[in-house]
């Protein structure tokens, strides 16, 4: 699995952010402040033991060294559709305290436009400006690469969020939920042709995901001459539902890998590209900077292996039982059972009184 690190210029930030607004102008271009991406694998096969601290006393061991708050959303803030009992209110007491948020997620299926709108539905006042997506990050990986310049097509296998990331740098895109309900021709003599032109395959969550669209990303992975394969993420299970668990991208994007015998260049967490991309554009401290998330191998190898510090909560997919296992590797500084546990002597101050 390649891991993509960028380096992104102040030229590509003031560009990108106008992304956020559905007037902007499609073009991204700054070739000349724009540096070469390149990628390295990363290995979170370490010699760390399971020794967690729970997070007990936050006013004096968290939020004195910590200026900016980095959250996933998925098990983090909410659980499907849910938000997360005490989010809110925890939101609130951390912005009342000067803290810089910003919402991070590896979920595909949205744009930022989209995400925005579900923290709104949720009743959470979140700015636009405050959320990323790995949509978000596949499209500037592109833009990066010069992707738009090459005159190549993207086929998507995904959702809309990828598409109407590309929208906003102008790179010309098909497949997505068009394609849900093809089916090939698998009779005699049957085979399903496919664009030559296609120079890049991102595969993100799908939920409508088919033998369609899988041979059609295989052949162009194939057969395309230096088409490349990207994931928005390979986490193993999503939350679709607050009732379970559901099998996530590492899903499709193993189905494209066991076909083509490629490895995927994965732009999500643990990516270090959205944390190069805010500390670059906001002049970010990462010993400032703690990553909050519930997985292990994405959100806490994010902060881990970025320079952060990092701090997994239980209210998502890892239990504590996980964590604190001989068998685990990944060590956060902290764990909590949610953020909410961030005031946890301020709720029982509240508690006691009432």
């Amino acid at each position: 699995m390649h891991i993509a690190r960028s380096s992104l210029s102040a030229a590509l930030m003031a560009t990108s952010v106008r992304a956020f607004s559905p007037a902007a102008s499609s073009s991204f271009r700054s070739s000349a402040a724009i540096s070469n991406l390149s990628s390295r694998t990363f290995s979170s096969t370490t010699s760390l033991n399971a020794n967690v601290l729970k997070l007990t006393e936050p006013a004096k061991d968290l939020l004195p060294d910590v200026d900016v708050f980095i959250f996933d959303c998925d098990g983090v803030i909410w659980r499907g559709d849910s938000v997360i009992e005490g989010i809110p209110e925890t939101l609130e007491k951390l912005r009342a305290l000067g803290k810089k948020m910003y919402f991070v997620t590896n979920n595909s299926t949205k744009s930022r436009k989209g995400y925005k709108k579900k923290f709104d539905s949720l009743g959470l006042d979140v700015p636009a400006e405050e959320i990323f997506s790995s949509s978000f990050a596949a499209a500037a990986y592109l833009e990066q690469t010069n992707f738009k310049e090459s005159g190549k097509k993207v086929y998507v296998v995904g959702e809309v969020g990828i598409q109407e990331e590309l929208d906003l740098i102008g790179v010309p895109h098909f497949g997505g939920p068009e394609d849900g309900g093809k089916q090939p021709d698998m009779g005699p003599g049957g085979a399903l042709p496919h664009d030559s032109d296609v120079g890049a395959v991102i595969v993100g969550f799908d939920r409508n995901i088919n033998y369609y669209k899988i041979q059609y990303a295989q052949l162009c992975i194939n057969e395309n001459p230096g088409c490349e394969f990207i994931a928005t993420n390979t986490d193993a299970v999503t939350h679709l539902t607050d009732a379970q668990e559901w099998a996530g991208n590492g899903s499709m994007v193993g189905a494209i890998k066991g076909c083509t015998g490629q490895e995927p260049t994965v732009v999500g967490k643990p990516s270090p590209l959205m944390i190069d991309y805010l500390c670059s554009k906001l002049g970010l401290d990462k010993g400032r900077i703690c990553m909050v998330g519930d997985r292990l191998d994405t959100d806490i190898l994010f902060g881990t292996d970025n320079g952060l510090k990092s701090l997994l909560v239980l209210s998502g997919v890892t239990t504590e039982e996980k964590l604190l296992s001989q068998k685990n590797t990944i060590t956060p500084d902290y764990y909590a059972d949610s953020i909410v546990d961030f005031f946890v002597d301020e709720n029982a101050k509240v508690e006691a009184s009432a």
